[in-house]
C-alpha cells in the first residue's frame, strides 16, 4: 500500500466513523445531485490520489495519443474505407460526412484507463458524449468536507482540477470557432440578437439516469452567463432559421449529450435538430462526426500495422506503450507481436489474455471478459460474436485498491477495481473520474461506483 492510502486508512480508522455519519455523507451527496437514477453514485469514504508525476504522465501520454488520434481521424476522412474498417454505418458515414462548422472531431472526450505502478493503459475512448465531468468537483467538494479530508491535509497538499471551468470555455471556444465559419448573413442574424454569449441546450432524453447532471450542468452554465434550457431532441422545432425548444428558446449552442445510437434510432421524430445541424443553424458539440473516434475499433486502427506511417515514431510508441492490440473478430489472419496468426482459433485459444467487446455499446453490455469465464463458456462467446461488430482486444494491467465503506453497519475495506477516467478537453487532459467495480467491468452503467480524484504531494 502506498504511503498516502495508508495513512488516509489510519485516519479512517481513527475517526471512529459511525454508520450514520456515513449515512450523512450519502444524503448530502443525494441532495447535492450526485446519483444515476434513482442510486447514490458514490459508497466510498476515500478518493483516488495520484502523484503530481503521475498525473503529470498521463497528460503527456494523452496529449501524444490525441495526436495521432486527430491525423487517424483526417485520414479517415480522407480515405472511405478506413469509415469501414471502424465499422461505420451507412446513416454514421451520412452523418459524419456533415461539416460540424469547426476542426476538431471530438472537443470533449474521456479515456478509459488503468494505472499500475508498471504500466498506463488506456483501453476505451469515449469520443461522443462524456459524462461526468461536473460531478467531478462537486463530488470532490463534499470529500474536502470530511473531517479525515481535512487531517489528511496536514501532511499532504491537494491539488484540485478544474474540470468544469475547462468544459465551458471548451464549449465556448468550439462555439465561437463555429461562428466563425458561418456564412456572413447568418452570422449577422444570430448577432443581431444582442447576445454576448450563446443560448445553450442540453440535449438528450428526459429520463435517462444521468439527469441530474444536466441539472447540474445548466447551473453552471448559467452562472457563466449562458442562458440554458434542458430538452428532448423529438420536441424540437425548426423553421430554417432558428432551432428551438418546444417553449420559444433559441438554440445557438447544444450541447449533446444523446448518443448517436439513439438518436438515429429515432431519427424521424428529430428531424428538426438534424436540419438545423445541416444547415449551420446552431453549433453542436460534440457533433454526429466523433462518432469516428468514438467506436471501439478505433484502437484497432490505432494498433494496425499498415496505418502506423501515419504517425511519429514517438507517436508509435507511445500506442505500442500504451493502446492494448485490438483487432475486428473476424475469420482472417493478423498479426500478433510479429507472428502471422489465424485470429478465431487463435482467440479461442488464448481466453486469459484477451476481451471481447461490442464496437459500439456502453455500460458494460456484452463484454466477455476471457479471464472470468471457462474454455466452453469463452468458446461459445467468440462463436456467438462472429458475424457481429465485436472486437478482440488484449489484456491490459489492471490495478485492485481497497476502499473504505459500511457494510450491514461495519467499517470495511474492500478489494475494489480501479478504472481511471481522465477527461480531455480540446486534446488537453483536465481531471480524472476514477470508477470502483468489485466486478471486472468498471462501468457506472453495470453497477459501478465512482470516486473524486486528488492530484497530492507531501508538505
Amino acid at each position: 500500500m502506498v504511503p498516502e492510502v495508508q495513512r488516509y486508512h489510519s485516519l479512517v480508522d481513527e475517526a471512529n466513523m459511525s454508520e450514520s455519519f456515513f449515512d450523512d455523507f450519502m444524503g448530502r451527496m443525494r441532495g447535492a445531485g450526485i446519483t444515476f437514477g434513482d442510486r447514490v453514485s458514490c459508497h466510498y469514504l476515500r478518493p483516488q490520489m495520484v502523484s503530481t508525476e503521475q498525473y503529470e504522465r498521463i497528460k503527456a501520454v494523452v496529449r501524444t495519443l490525441c495526436t495521432a488520434l486527430d491525423k487517424l481521424g483526417d485520414e479517415m476522412l480522407r480515405v472511405p474505407a478506413l469509415l469501414d474498417r471502424v465499422g461505420l454505418t451507412a446513416i454514421e458515414k451520412h452523418l459524419a460526412a456533415i461539416a460540424p462548422g469547426y476542426r476538431r472531431i471530438s472537443p470533449l472526450a474521456r479515456f478509459d484507463s488503468f494505472l499500475s505502478a508498471d504500466a498506463l493503459s488506456f483501453v476505451e475512448l469515449n469520443a461522443e458524449s462524456p459524462a461526468g465531468s461536473v460531478y467531478t468537483e462537486i463530488l470532490s467538494d463534499l470529500f474536502l468536507d470530511l473531517p479525515v479530508m481535512r487531517s489528511f491535509q496536514d501532511a499532504y497538499q491537494i491539488h484540485r482540477f478544474r474540470t468544469r471551468e475547462r468544459l465551458v470555455e471548451t464549449l465556448l471556444g468550439t462555439y465561437r470557432e463555429w461562428l466563425g465559419n458561418v456564412p456572413a448573413e447568418r452570422r449577422a442574424r444570430i448577432e443581431a440578437s444582442g447576445r454576448k454569449l450563446p443560448n445553450v441546450a442540453i440535449v438528450d432524453w428526459l429520463d435517462v439516469p444521468t439527469y441530474s447532471e444536466f441539472e447540474l450542468s445548466k447551473e453552471l452554465f448559467e452562472r457563466h452567463g449562458m442562458a440554458t434550457a434542458i430538452a428532448d431532441p423529438r420536441s424540437l422545432t425548426y423553421d430554417g432559421d432558428r432551432l428551438r425548444t418546444q417553449d420559444g428558446f433559441e438554440i445557438d449552442l447544444l450541447y449533446k449529450r444523446v448518443l448517436t445510437n439513439e438518436f438515429i434510432r429515432e431519427i424521424d421524430r428529430c428531424q428538426p435538430m438534424l436540419a438545423a445541424y445541416r444547415d449551420g443553424a446552431m453549433c453542436m458539440v460534440n457533433s454526429f462526426r466523433s462518432k469516428l473516434l468514438h467506436k471501439k475499433m478505433i484502437f484497432g486502427l490505432l494498433t494496425a500495422e499498415d496505418l502506423q506511417h501515419l504517425f511519429t515514431p514517438a507517436e508509435q510508441e507511445t500506442i505500442r506503450r500504451h493502446i492494448p492490440w485490438t483487432r475486428r473478430l473476424e475469420a482472417t489472419h493478423t498479426v500478433f507481436e510479429g507472428q502471422n496468426i489465424d485470429l478465431v482459433p487463435w482467440t479461442k485459444t488464448n481466453r486469459e489474455t484477451l476481451v471481447l467487446k461490442p464496437n459500439d455499446e456502453y455500460g458494460g453490455k456484452g463484454i466477455h471478459v476471457g479471464w472470468t469465464l471457462t474454455d466452453d463458456q469463452w468458446a461459445r462467446a467468440v462463436d456467438e460474436s462472429l458475424g457481429e461488430d465485436y472486437l478482440v482486444q488484449r489484456k491490459v494491467e489492471l490495478s485492485y485498491m481497497d476502499f473504505p465503506t459500511f457494510r450491514d453497519g461495519q467499517l470495511r475495506f474492500e478489494r475494489q477495481l480501479v478504472d481511471l477516467d481522465p477527461y480531455v478537453f480540446d486534446g488537453e487532459v483536465e481531471g480524472i473520474l476514477t470508477r470502483l467495480s468489485s466486478t471486472a467491468l468498471a462501468n457506472v452503467t453495470a453497477g459501478a461506483g465512482i470516486v473524486p480524484t486528488f492530484v497530492i504531494s507531501a508538505r
